[in-house]
This record gives structure tokens, C-alpha cells and sequence, in this order.
């Protein structure tokens, strides 16, 4: 088990949001802040080493992870998808020798707490759970933690799935339901 000083932790912010309609759904206000605001003020609130946020160049959602103290990178291309995204992040996270696992998050995931990931952080061990996933209970999911051993995989990542198919083998860590959402049409939001 590593610590979160050793871990980088990710927050994927640069997807396309075509099922929320025209406007940038990390924008929509969600309690009186901005969607994202949620999982980067959570993220920034553990002591992690550190803090990428992939986020597409342009409008506010840079602006907003470099307030929660976010390094911001921007993919290359950005219509590649979310694995693009996860290659993207963990190149970055690659080149800091002191950096041991990456912790993915998604930034449209306003409800998951840092208790949940401590929680993931403290079930990985290089050996017994290089790769730990949150579980509804149904299916493994982001966040998830993948130990640098893991690093070369997700960079090689292509379309839309993400991680999906490393995931099968992930040790899970249960949370509520309610707590794993992501926000992916504007009734999502709620009233």
C-alpha cells in the first residue's frame, strides 16, 4: 500500500458531453457550484502527490481545476475518446519518478467522497490489488486506482471504453449507488 503522496490523482474532464446537449454539463451549477467543482475540491482535499486534470483547451473547466491547485494538461485529440484522455493523463503522471499508482476520477462524478477514496487507496498493494475499482454493487467503475505497473496498458488505451477491460480484474471497494452517479443528461441534475 502507497499513500496518497505517491499517488497522482486524475480527473477526466475533457469528454465531449454530447447526451447533456450544447452546453458544457462541468459547468452546470449543482448546488451552487459548478458540476466539476465537486470532484476537484474532493480530489484536492487529500494529499495527494499529484493533482492532472485533462481538460479540454478552452472555456472555464481549466480555470476551475487550477483554483483546486490542478496541474491541466490538454489532449492532442481531443475527439479520441476517453481511453485518449487516460493515455493522455498517465504520460503525465509517467514522467514523475516519485509518482507509484494513478488514481482515475471523472470529473460529471460530483457525490463520491474522499472517505470512498481513502477507502481505494488503502486496499492497493503493488502485489495482491495493483488495481482497485469502486463497485455499485453491479459493475466496476471509476474511480479506480491502477499501480504504475499498469502505466504502459493505459497509455496504449484506444476509443471510447476507457479502462473497462483492466477493470475486470479489480479488486472493488462497494459504494452507495447514489454516491457513484455521473451526470450525464441535464435531468441528471436533479430540481
Amino acid at each position: 500500500m502507497d499513500g496518497p503522496r505517491r499517488i497522482a490523482a486524475i480527473l477526466l474532464a475533457a469528454g465531449r458531453s454530447e447526451r447533456f446537449g450544447p452546453d458544457d454539463k462541468l459547468l452546470a451549477v449543482l448546488q451552487g457550484r459548478p458540476l466539476m467543482a465537486h470532484a476537484a475540491a474532493m480530489l484536492a482535499g487529500i494529499e495527494f502527490g499529484a493533482l492532472i486534470a485533462i481538460c479540454a483547451a478552452g472555456g472555464e473547466t481549466p480555470d476551475i481545476a487550477r483554483a483546486e491547485g490542478f496541474a491541466v494538461v490538454h489532449p492532442s485529440q481531443p475527439s479520441a475518446g476517453m481511453a485518449h484522455s487516460i493515455a493522455t493523463a498517465i504520460q503525465a503522471a509517467s514522467q514523475l519518478p516519485e509518482i507509484n499508482a494513478a488514481l482515475i476520477c471523472l470529473a460529471d462524478m460530483p457525490f463520491v467522497s474522499g472517505d470512498h477514496i481513502r477507502r481505494i487507496i488503502d486496499a492497493h498493494d503493488r502485489d495482491t490489488f495493483p488495481v482497485v475499482a469502486s463497485s455499485d454493487g453491479k459493475a466496476a467503475m471509476p474511480p479506480a486506482l491502477f499501480g504504475r505497473e499498469h502505466f504502459a496498458q493505459l497509455q496504449d488505451l484506444r476509443g471510447d471504453a476507457g479502462a473497462k477491460a483492466l477493470l475486470q480484474s479489480a479488486h472493488l471497494i462497494y459504494a452507495d449507488p447514489a454516491t457513484l452517479v455521473d451526470i450525464d443528461r441535464i435531468e441528471d441534475l436533479g430540481g
